[in-house]
């Protein structure tokens, strides 16, 4: 008996991305495209209906961000296997998406038959990161100390000018634990100040989730 096909729902804001995305995959007899949608939201509002076996998830969308929505999406459904999509090859980028329990990254540019690939590898189990994700992660030296899944969410919040309090809200923690979180994140990326804090965030692509487009 032939195993039904592997369910697939494309996220992203640019719709020729998402068309084009649709196009290649639809000329796999093992892979069905069951949408295509163009943020998070609608990812999440679509969830239990579509109820899809991979999502391949842009970062950067209007609302709801792929790294927002990948968390919401595994708290509900977690055998859902996500692939990030992404312009962006820095390690930030794809440490931070693995850390929000994506299970692959795949860069946009990347040989059409690599996006079937990764889909049978996280449809298999396995972590899937495209080489030029990979050589993002290669060992360059000493490896400076990762930051918690707490310290990243707080580092998105503090990357987009909001004050200890107003993270403290959002997140629903006290002000003083952001503020150790705070210590914890410059002390970590080497940084001495919130200027550069905010500089770093800027530089390696931090942003994700706010609103910037790809």
């Amino acid at each position: 008996m032939t195993p039904a096909p592997t369910r697939v729902v494309v996220v992203d804001d640019h719709p020729m991305v998402a068309e084009g995305i649709e196009a290649i995959l639809e000329s796999y007899d093992d892979i069905d495209v069951i949408a295509t949608l163009s943020d998070g939201q609608s990812m999440i509002d679509q969830l239990d209906s579509l109820s899809p076996d991979v999502i391949l998830m842009d970062l950067n969308m209007p609302g709801l961000g792929g790294l927002s929505a990948t968390e919401m999406i595994l708290e509900r459904r977690p055998a859902t296997r996500i692939l990030i999509l992404s312009m962006h090859d820095s390690p930030e980028y794809i440490s931070t998406a693995l850390s929000h329990g994506a299970r692959g990254y795949v860069l946009k540019d990347v040989p059409t038959d690599e996006i079937k690939r990764a889909i049978d590898v996280v449809m298999g189990g396995a972590q899937y990161l495209c080489p030029g994700a990979e050589g993002a992660l290669a060992p360059r030296g000493e490896e400076r100390e990762q930051l918690t899944n707490r310290e990243q969410m707080v580092l998105l919040q503090l990357a987009q000018g909001i004050s200890n309090k107003e993270v403290a809200v959002a997140l629903d923690i006290s002000v003083r634990t952001v503020e150790t979180h705070r210590k914890n994140i410059r002390r970590k990326l080497g940084v001495s100040s919130t200027a550069a804090l905010m500089r770093y965030a800027l530089e390696h692509g931090v942003l994700q989730g706010t609103g910037a487009n790809l």
